[in-house]
């Protein structure tokens, strides 16, 4: 008997054993139904033998056959294998995870049918005036008998559903289906729209990714913003596009999608589809099978749109490659820009990497000699660098947080009829509230930090649980009515700017104002057309959008960032400031980058300001190898909580101990903790980690291969949760 080994969506890092039915074939990344516990479940065959470490009669056989052949084709299939290895995730859930959420459900791997009605032969010999009765039923013949109606456009023809199932009872017409036709679009492409003229630079990169076309390639293209990367990636798919295959585009966040496929369909006379978190499971599971059918040409999608299966892949490319957006923080915690990496390789195609300001482990690989670097130094067109100025403010008097020289700035450009960017990385109101009289400071209970007041909605809420509450009317510990917001919001500097600046048009763009579907496509529509003149907003704002008219960009309060406990801050405050300043002047007028500190002094705002990026990368990279940290090491963070601030730190240091005395275990080893994590209290939560440093990724992996079975021997495991992060880029 053949015997079946079956990944499962559950948290074990095992596969289970089903024997195959006489007569039934099943194929390595099929889908199965079979019975587990009292239940049916959907399964993917990983592997099909003889072998069982069960007996044959203890087996439980297959239930059903889903599909005829993989759903994952060769290098998609080799690079998940390898990735539940890696990142020591189940592989069940890291199969099911690269599968839209109605294959998991067991929903055919296959377009659905087109449904559409057609008259009936009684139908085209029936009197119509027989029907003046029921008029929607006579009014839907009369269309009939003139051409089918497809089912979708029953209410576009403002006809009734009813009606015609009305006229289906009478045997006056019926409803037939058709799977639909599959577009080839290799024989229609074409570039359309206006093709920009490229700079040397620009020329330079194209000419040699093309001349790697058909072999692995991994490119950074290392642009400072505004230098034109979105028209290298354009001209690289029409090159791929007109050999006949497919490209994937990655980009860190939905609030990019919009523009970047906008540019994309205006260009190429070819089908672009769409993958993020916004679709709903019909639209996702659509894109999907018209990327493995190639039907489509370009997939562009955030981080999950790496797992689509391509007929004929020609290119990956991973656009703002350093945004932190790309590493998966719940589940299974892959990083997307590594796995891609891993996959253009299998693919044997090329992959652009691009960035104004790339990842210090990314600029380090370029170093090594694994990746090439291109550079575009040149901003686009004639579009020049813009002046960048510290505002030092202290001792000043600060108007909704900001310096009377930067209102005085915003008013100089809004008369000159340009547009300008407020950056605040805060959303909601005010960070807290606070009673005048006592002190009480509204604080989440389950989390132990403030709450951020949304004023608008008279609501309190958590920014990490996402629980919320009202305003109280009055303070819970005196009584007093005089609470006060302290700090400023995205939503508290809105309010204030209006009086400030009367009569002048203000955009919010945050995840507040753009959670309904559509609505940050019509902000960003309305900026586009001028119709705002200022725009606040935070992080949402800082990545690859260009806005024309904008020529100062300000940035408000940063200097949380300047000194924090992660060492990794230094780094996202540099390219968070360097891509929010690359906002101002992108259209040949001059722009203005202005940022607000009470630290004007400190090193790195200097490095920045008068060295730029490239100066404060070489510095941290110094910086990291004198102390051994990552990319000159291997991190791998254990991260555990509890209800009773005990069982986590007790399972970590049991853990500790379980590493300390493996035959793995050398001198170069580094175990730090059990310590609180950075936020110690989450959503009722205490958490506790255990961080674990070797300079050699091999040795590290063994180590944990060796170890993590032992980890249910421990006796605390099973009074916690516990997470095991493999490079992890968050404390």
């Amino acid at each position: 008997m053949l015997v079946a080994h079956i990944a499962l969506p559950v948290p074990l890092a095992r596969t289970f054993d089903y024997l195959i039915p006489e007569g039934m074939q099943v194929v390595a990344g099929a889908r199965v139904s079979v019975p587990f516990g009292p239940r049916k479940m959907v399964g993917v065959a990983v592997s099909v033998n003889g072998n069982s470490e069960l007996p044959c009669e203890e087996l439980k056989s297959v239930l059903e056959v889903l599909d005829g052949e993989s759903l994952y084709p060769g290098t998609l299939w080799s690079m998940l294998l390898w990735a539940a290895d890696y990142y020591h995730h189940p592989i069940g859930e890291v199969l099911f995870h690269a599968l839209p959420m109605l294959l998991r459900q067991g929903k055919p791997a296959h377009a659905a049918p087109l449904w559409y009605w057609r008259a009936s032969e009684a139908g085209l010999a029936c009197d119509l005036n027989s029907l003046k009765r029921a008029f929607k039923q006579q009014q839907a013949l009369a269309m009939l008998r003139q051409r089918d109606i497809w089912r979708h456009q029953v209410s576009e023809l403002e006809l009734s559903e009813a009606a015609l199932q009305a006229l289906r009872q009478k045997g006056l017409c019926d409803i037939h289906s058709q799977l639909p036709d599959q577009i080839d679009w290799r024989g229609n492409f074409a570039v359309q729209g206006e093709r920009l003229r490229l700079n040397t630079e620009q020329a330079t990169a194209v000419g040699a990714i093309h001349s790697e076309a058909g072999q692995f390639a991994p490119w950074l293209l290392a642009g400072i913003t505004g230098s034109g990367k979105t028209e290298v990636y354009l001209s690289v798919l029409e090159n791929v596009l007109a050999a006949g295959k497919q490209a994937l585009v990655l980009v860190p966040e939905i609030g990019l999608t919009p523009q970047t496929i906008a540019r994309f369909r205006e260009r190429f006379r070819a089908p672009t589809e769409v993958l993020h978190s916004a679709l709903n499971d019909s639209e996702r599971l659509s894109a999907w099978l018209k990327a493995r059918s190639g039907e489509a040409a370009i997939v562009i999608g955030t981080r999950s749109a790496l797992f689509t299966p391509f007929k004929n892949l020609g290119v990956i490319v991973i656009d703002e490659e350093h945004d932190s957006s790309y590493k998966q923080q719940e589940g299974w915690r892959y990083h997307a820009r590594d796995l891609a990496v891993w996959r253009a390789h299998g693919e044997g195609i090329p992959i652009i990497l691009g960035s104004a300001t790339p990842a210090l482990e990314t600029l380090h690989n370029v170093r090594a000699g694994k990746y090439r670097q291109l550079t575009l130094t040149r901003r686009a067109g004639n579009a020049r660098p813009a002046n960048q100025h510290v505002l030092d403010i202290k001792a000043q008097p600060l108007t909704a947080g900001l310096a009377p020289a930067l209102i005085a700035r915003i008013r100089q450009h809004l008369q000159a009829d340009n547009q300008v960017i407020l950056f605040l990385n805060r959303r909601g109101f005010a960070p807290a509230l606070l009673c005048h009289d006592c002190g009480w400071i509204a604080e989440c209970p389950r989390c132990d930090h403030y709450y951020t007041l949304h004023q608008s909605q008279q609501q309190l809420r958590c920014h990490y649980c996402d629980s919320q509450r009202r305003v109280p009317p009055q303070c819970p510990q005196c009584g007093s009515t005089h609470l006060v917001p302290v700090g400023l919001g995205t939503e508290q500097l809105e309010q204030a700017l209006a009086p400030l600046f009367p009569g002048v048009p203000l955009s919010r763009i945050d995840r507040d104002t753009t959670s309904r579907k559509g609505e940050l496509e019509r902000r960003l529509e309305e900026v586009h057309r001028g119709g705002a003149r200022i725009l606040i907003g935070t992080q949402m704002l800082a990545k690859g959008h260009h806005f024309p008219d904008v020529t100062l960009v300000a940035l408000l309060d940063v200097d949380g960032a300047l000194f924090s406990a992660d060492f990794r801050a230094a780094e996202r405050f540099a390219q968070l400031y360097t891509q929010v300043s690359g906002r101002a002047g992108r259209a040949g007028k001059q722009g203005e980058v202005i940022l607000q500190t009470y630290h004007p002094e400190h090193p790195l705002l200097q490095t920045l300001l008068y060295k730029g990026y490239d100066a404060f990368a070489d510095q941290a990279l110094a910086e990291r190898q004198s102390v051994m940290l990552p990319p000159w090491s291997s991190h791998a963070l254990v991260r555990a909580d509890d209800r009773d601030n005990q069982q986590a730190a007790l399972f970590l240091q049991q853990l500790r101990n379980l590493l300390q005395a493996s035959p793995l275990a050398d001198e170069k080893l580094w175990l730090i903790g059990p310590v609180p994590a950075l936020q110690p209290k989450r959503g009722g939560r205490f958490r506790w980690q255990l961080l674990l440093q070797h300079p050699s990724r091999p040795r590290l992996q063994r180590l944990l291969q060796n170890n993590l079975k032992l980890i249910n021997t421990l006796p605390a495991s099973r009074k916690v949760k516990w997470t095991l992060d493999i490079d992890p880029i968050e404390s």
